[in-house]
């Protein structure tokens, strides 16, 4: 069995697989009570025999490491842009976030390319594959929790608010016209940013929403051609038996 582990700048999600069926998963503060789950993983589950780790987090690494190695007495994959499996056509690859390469590797194995994947994680992400499968960069934003934080924090006498739909564009309080501002304002963004990458890009991609609040925001817009919540660790689970393939390959 498979252990995948997704460690954001907010949140981090551990899934178990058996092949590629998920068996459970579960979620929690970065950095907080981690080795706690992974005990409780390893005690439901003792046939893992595998990890691999989507991290942006560098800090935490040494520790996510001590404690799989504690558990269940294996050294984790961490991916890179040397082992991610795609071919990196930017500047600096080393820059490139682990989370934005797995989501590219993710949208080739399961969708159509050309395609952008929209993620609505810490930072509002758009990334780029092109017709070959190849990473192009993208375009990172703040995010929309960030975004709200920021507002609260900077205005005194703007209150704190929950991200929703709104029914009005037009707020008739302060917290309506906030949820608006928000929530309206990220779909111009969003619609906007597809366009003008589909427009450079010279053709009409495949686009695919992810993150905790894709559902949410999908409902404001038809840009998107697939919500799916649960694509980085897909990737994960793919770029885990790409590396066993070549490991296989190369012992023949």
């Amino acid at each position: 069995m498979l252990l995948a582990i997704d460690a954001g700048n907010t949140n981090i999600v551990f899934a178990v697989y058996d092949g590629e069926k998920q068996k459970a998963q579960w979620r929690g503060e970065t950095g907080a009570g981690s080795a706690v789950l992974l005990a409780e993983i390893a005690e439901k589950f003792s046939t893992i025999d595998a990890i691999i780790v989507s991290s942006v987090v560098p800090k935490i690494n040494s520790s996510l490491q001590m404690f799989c190695k504690k558990e269940f007495e294996i050294d984790p994959i961490f991916v890179t842009h040397e082992n991610a499996g795609i071919k990196i056509m930017i500047d600096n690859p080393h820059e490139v976030g682990a989370d934005r390469l797995v989501d590219a590797v993710a949208a080739c194995a399961h969708y159509q390319k050309p395609a952008i994947i929209v993620d609505f994680g810490t930072a509002t992400t758009f990334d780029v594959v092109d017709e070959q499968g190849q990473y192009c960069g993208g375009v990172i934003a703040p995010g929309i929790n960030l975004s709200l934080e920021a507002l609260h924090q900077a205005a005194a006498k703007l209150p704190k608010v929950e991200v929703e739909k709104p029914e009005k564009i037009i707020g008739q309080n302060t917290k309506h016209a906030m949820q608006s501002g928000i929530y309206w304002g990220y779909i111009s963004l969003i619609e906007g940013m597809v366009n003008r990458v589909s427009d450079e890009m010279g053709c009409k991609p495949f686009v695919i929403a992810t993150g905790g609040l894709a559902p949410l925001f999908s409902k404001g817009t038809d840009i998107f051609d697939v919500v799916d919540g649960e694509l980085i660790m897909k990737g994960l689970v793919y770029i885990h038996s790409q590396i066993c393939s070549e490991y296989k390959r190369k012992s023949a």
